[in-house]
């Protein structure tokens, strides 16, 4: 069973809400809300009076029209492969625009159409992922009629390292970014500007902008290592039992017979394995919490399951067997797996199957 508190995603956007009052806090769910549903997510946190959201494909801003409102204002992170002009203008969806070649479709389309329809435009500052370079930037804040036939209604970019505060390209990025800003303004009244990310909003004010685009922070995802993670927990993972037995000798565990136990040992066989994301979140070697006690697992992890030692556990086998082994909970953190694992709290939620049983406890909070 995955559980997802869609009251915590709602605290956890407020939350941020409150940390930067003077810009618009917006909403990541791409990915299907990073793996836990965007049209639960999204409708939640619209209920809390977000208004924003960026997605990353066109597939799934279509989906998002379904789900929220007419009103919802809908980012597609990876632009327009070329041909898919219309679809944007049909649905309402702001691509945003990271290339000069992007651009060029964009205003070729607005014109043939005799629209102007807006856009975001997206400039590197230190990521060198997506986004026009400064140097082209500039090119294109100096032709004034592509910069109005194309509409650009928020500039934006991505910090890199925002998750360490220190970090000297941070700053390095912001003033990149500043100047971006100040060429723009005079160029486009009106246009908003966004920098931050979860992590960024923790920089403080002069990272925010008018607007702010958190997503892993709104899923129980530290900002940052070096405090204590503010973000209430939202997703809790157990996995059933399905199988238990009592070793009659000593016997070897799973593929590769690369684990054995003693006679007298006792092992549960729980649904779920590497088709369910397991061996990848939570690590090759699996902890979990039974009858409030840690068990680990043993042997490989397969792909439909995954086997648990469960011999310290004073429970028969008959309330086993109506038992949940809890691999991600209280204890068993996000930010616990990803330190354990060298992973990001992303790539945990991500990588869950489409198997498990969801559940979701409705939100309850009101902005």
């Amino acid at each position: 069973m995955l559980t997802i508190d869609l009251n915590a995603i709602q605290s956890n956007w407020l939350q941020l809400k409150s940390l930067a009052p003077s810009a618009q806090i917006a909403a990541v769910i791409k990915a299907n809300a990073y793996g836990l549903g965007a049209d639960q997510v999204g409708s939640a946190l619209y209920t809390v009076g977000c208004r924003e959201f960026f997605v990353a494909t066109l597939d799934e801003a279509l989906a998002a029209r379904k789900f929220l409102p007419a009103e919802a204002v809908i980012y597609v992170l990876g632009g327009i492969r070329n041909g898919m002009e219309r679809d944007f203008i049909d649905a309402k969806l702001i691509p945003v625009l990271c290339s000069v070649s992007g651009i060029k479709n964009w205003a070729k389309t607005n014109a043939d159409m005799g629209l102007t329809m807006p856009s975001a435009i997206k400039v590197n500052t230190g990521m060198t992922r997506f986004g026009l370079d400064v140097d082209e930037f500039n090119v294109f804040c100096s032709d004034k009629n592509l910069v109005k036939t194309v509409n650009p209604v928020l500039l934006m970019s991505h910090l890199a390292c925002a998750d360490e505060p220190d970090h000297s390209l941070n700053e390095s990025q912001r003033e990149t970014f500043q100047s971006c800003v100040s060429l723009m303004r005079n160029i486009k009244p009106g246009i908003r500007f966004s920098l931050a990310n979860s992590s960024g909003i923790f920089l403080g004010e002069q990272w925010h902008f008018d607007l702010v685009r958190p997503g892993a922070a709104l899923y129980g995802i530290a900002p940052n290592t070096d405090i204590a993670n503010p973000m209430k927990a939202v997703v809790n993972l157990a996995l059933p039992i399905i199988q238990v037995r009592t070793l009659s000798e000593s016997a070897s565990i799973g593929y590769g017979a690369d684990a054995v136990l003693p006679k007298g040992a006792r092992i549960a066989v729980v649904a779920g394995g590497y088709a369910d994301g397991i061996n990848h979140s939570l690590g090759r070697s699996p902890k979990g919490v039974l009858d409030g006690q840690i068990v680990q697992s043993i042997g490989r992890v397969s792909m439909d399951v995954t086997i648990f030692d469960v011999s310290g556990i004073s429970l028969s086998d008959e309330q086993l067997l109506q038992s949940n082994i809890e691999v991600i909970n209280n204890e068993l953190t996000l930010d616990y797996l990803s330190r354990k694992n060298k992973l990001l709290g992303y790539e945990v939620l991500t990588s869950l199957g489409d198997r498990y049983k969801r559940e979701y406890l409705l939100g309850v909070c009101h902005g």
